[in-house]
């Protein structure tokens, strides 16, 4: 009998390979034709690996993040004060280079607040470490392979409990639409919007999920129907701009999406077409949650308007899966990678903690004071 052919579901989406020091990740823009495994080890690699979307999704890119700000910092040449391999650290040099690198991953992807709060809280759990006068070289690597790891198996649970309190919100037989990709592949496991999918199909719900293609880069049609499809799931391709007749239909019980930041007041940041999904899942009154862990909900801000939007090259609108050029030299091309749906058009904001609704600037107040509480109950338990 021949050995089964590895699904995309059998590979990790970022995996460390600590002896090697170096990370492997999926090379999403090889997908769905074929699966490539591709090796990062400079800082320049892992940057293009994000900006270029080898590597995406707002989970994803702070798990590349933290544990590629650990190689890199790993592998940092400082000013010894001892001779030997395990030598005390020169803090102040191992700082500055520290802040070069994380400075350097930071500009990959603006919108995305999960690559800044990751790297904030590398940066915290070096800086954890200033006071020690007996301070060696291992015990940094040690701190921060852990608080890396701990990032990436957090990410795990946080998006397990999203699925579990999606799935309470859903009945077997349910039609679910969701746009772009914030499946597996653009997280550890589970996915965010795609959890209560994977939960629900676990225990046979028998959805039926229909993926926007999500012009320009077809991240639903070549990842989210890709892996969905992979786990056995009733899948059905469309594109954007079918998604108001389709929920005309009644076809359609529910819209999950993920988000790459959500502001204080409920705005929120996801791939650019999901203010048209939410606009006429209000006007066909289907709920339209959007799937958030609380990493990527950034209370300093006010508004969506104070979001940074990311704006691409025009090639992607005008030229990328094309044999040629589909639109006149001559004219130029918007391209934005988000925007930002309005918080009255949202149902509700699903975290690992939760289901905010309106008022969104107190429920996801009580969000964050439940998570302190969590915080604060492990630490007395250790």
């Amino acid at each position: 009998m021949s050995e089964k052919e590895p699904s995309i579901l059998d590979y990790d989406t970022v995996t460390l390979l600590d002896e090697e020091n170096a990370l492997l990740i999926i090379d999403q823009t090889k997908l769905p034709g074929k699966i490539v495994l591709k090796k990062l080890k400079t800082a320049e690699e892992m940057w293009n690996s994000i900006y270029l979307l080898e590597v995406r999704g707002a989970p994803a890119i702070g798990v590349t993040a933290a544990l590629g700000i650990y190689l890199l910092t790993k592998q940092v040449k400082v000013p010894q004060t001892d001779t030997e391999e395990n030598y005390r650290v020169n803090f102040a040099a191992l700082e500055t280079e520290f802040e070069k690198q994380k400075e350097y991953l930071d500009s990959s992807r603006p919108t995305a607040v999960n690559l800044s709060w990751a790297l904030k809280r590398m940066d915290k759990a070096l800086l954890s470490m200033k006071d020690r006068n007996d301070l060696l070289i291992t015990d940094v690597k040690d701190r921060l392979r852990q608080e890396a790891e701990s990032i990436r198996s957090e990410d795990i649970e946080v998006c397990r409990k999203i699925g579990e309190y999606g799935l309470g919100l859903l009945k077997k037989g349910d039609g679910l639409l969701t746009h772009c990709n914030a499946g597996k592949l653009a997280t550890i496991e589970y996915g965010t919007a795609t959890a209560p999918m994977y939960l629900g199909h676990e225990r046979g719900y028998g959805f039926h999920i229909f993926c926007d293609e999500t012009r320009p880069l077809l991240q639903g049609s070549r990842l989210t129907a890709f892996e969905l499809a992979s786990a056995g799931m009733d899948v059905t391709v469309e594109c954007d701009n079918m998604s108001a007749s389709l929920m005309r239909t009644g076809r359609v019980q529910a819209v999950f999406v993920g988000c790459d930041r959500v502001a204080s007041n409920g705005d929120t940041a996801n791939k650019i077409g999901t203010s048209l999904l939410a606009l006429a899942a209000k006007r066909y009154n289907v709920p339209f949650y959007v799937c958030a862990p609380t990493s990527t909900i950034d209370m300093s801000l006010k508004s969506g308007a104070e979001i940074p939007i990311e704006q691409r090259k025009p090639e992607e609108v005008t030229e990328m899966w094309y044999k040629e050029r589909m639109a006149p030299e001559n004219v130029k091309a918007y391209n934005p990678a988000f925007d930002v749906t309005d918080n009255d058009l949202i149902t509700g904001i699903i975290t690992e903690y939760g289901i905010a609704k309106e008022p969104f600037s107190e429920s996801l107040r009580r969000i964050f004071d439940l998570k302190k509480k969590h915080q604060d109950s492990n630490v007395n338990n250790k």
